[in-house]
């Protein structure tokens, strides 16, 4: 435990319980509720939009976007996407609408992007763009798609892209990025591996960025050290940036990066390689931050959510966070940017939850990671 936690009270919903059904209650420490699946037959979907109609669009990491209608029904694919590079865990990863979507049509997501020769897959990086979603009866696509962030270097494989978008209140974009399983790239600074990153929304470099001006450093970074972080939400109060982050075996983090900060990876941590050998040099080192929390074991988190709504009272102000590895919706709830308690929810679905999001209903939305994937909805039990 990093002696910055206070000791939680962990409630778990038993393995052992029957498997969930749709009409099924379920009875949660603090609120009671049904879980409703919207739609099904999405390959790996891996992140989820709420367009102003309340229609949902999703990203299928293989590379398709796709619009989900209120009752469920899965539009085309997307016309206009870019390729991608589904290699590994790579493929077509986050979106999210502009703060003036209505008006502008203009979303912003990430991807793994071919760099080799002819489009080849390898080498590949992590990318993000922005594009127009124009729509005309029953098609929709993108236009005027264009990189904003290129990650570099580019490096063959398919392991650790990140990546998440989060849109600040001053409008510039965080992109969360992984160090492509390559551990000691995520403490160099002419690198973005590894980084979090942070552009304005037409790519260029905001003044105000710590490593801006300096010539032994990429100017886009806004902090490092980071393994692989695959959840970003901005705090609904104070505005500052949240991230989780991957471990290897073990010390998977809850951060709350702040700019110019290195948050030690590979230096330090509280995990181990998934061998059993020794990675860090140990659990703290002056010049390098703690995490506010941290899992071990692993569970493996995907997707950000703080709850701010009212449909669920008794869970607004808490943070969820999707569980890959250890299938369940995870629960904290914060003392300020303290940890005092964790849940484990729908650990009996035996789902990997990759994105999980408040929707304008004030429900909770749920993206599960498999070949024949769900969107889930969390109401209240009545």
């Amino acid at each position: 435990m990093s002696h910055r936690q206070i000791p939680l009270v962990l409630s778990l919903l038993l393995a052992s319980a029957p498997a969930l059904a749709q009409s099924d209650i379920v009875k949660s420490e603090k609120e009671s509720f049904r879980v409703e699946t919207i739609a099904t037959g999405l390959q790996n979907p891996w992140a989820l939009a709420f367009l102003p109609d309340g229609r949902m669009l999703v990203t299928e990491r293989p590379g398709r976007m796709r619009i989900v209608s209120k009752d469920g029904k899965l539009s085309p694919p997307i016309a206009g996407v870019p390729p991608v590079a589904a290699v590994g865990q790579g493929g077509l990863l986050d979106a999210v609408l502009a703060p003036d979507f209505s008006q502008s049509r203009i979303l912003y997501f990430t991807f793994a992007e071919p760099r080799g020769p002819n489009g080849a897959v390898n080498p590949n990086s992590t990318a993000a763009a922005s594009a127009r979603l124009v729509e005309e009866k029953d098609t929709a696509k993108l236009e005027d798609v264009k990189v904003i962030f290129r990650q570099e270097p580019a490096y063959p494989g398919g392991f650790h892209f990140g990546s998440r978008i989060a849109i600040a209140r001053d409008g510039t974009l965080f992109i969360t990025t992984g160090e492509r399983n390559l551990k000691t790239t995520a403490q160099d600074l002419k690198q973005d591996l590894g980084k979090i990153i942070r552009i304005n929304a037409d790519g260029s470099i905001p003044k105000d960025n710590p490593f801006a001006g300096r010539k032994d450093a990429r100017p886009e970074i806004w902090s490092y050290g980071h393994r692989n972080i695959q959840g970003a939400a901005i705090h609904p109060v104070s505005g500052k940036l949240w991230i989780n982050e991957h471990g290897p075996k073990g010390g998977d983090e809850i951060n709350i990066p702040e700019k110019g900060k290195n948050y030690g990876w590979p230096v330090i941590g509280f995990g181990v390689d998934y061998s059993g050998a020794i990675i860090h040099e140990s659990t703290s080192k002056p010049g390098m931050e703690q995490p506010i929390y941290h899992w071990t074991p692993s569970i493996a988190p995907s997707g950000m959510a703080f709850y701010t709504a009212d449909a669920f009272p008794n869970w607004r102000g808490s943070l969820f966070n999707g569980a890959l590895a250890l299938t369940h919706l995870n629960r904290l709830e914060l003392d300020g940017e303290k940890v005092v308690k964790e849940e484990r929810l729908l650990s009996n679905l035996n789902e990997r939850i990759r994105d999980v999001r408040q929707g304008p209903d004030g429900y909770l939305y749920l993206l599960t990671d498999a070949r024949d994937g769900k969107l889930l909805r969390l109401v209240p039990a009545k």
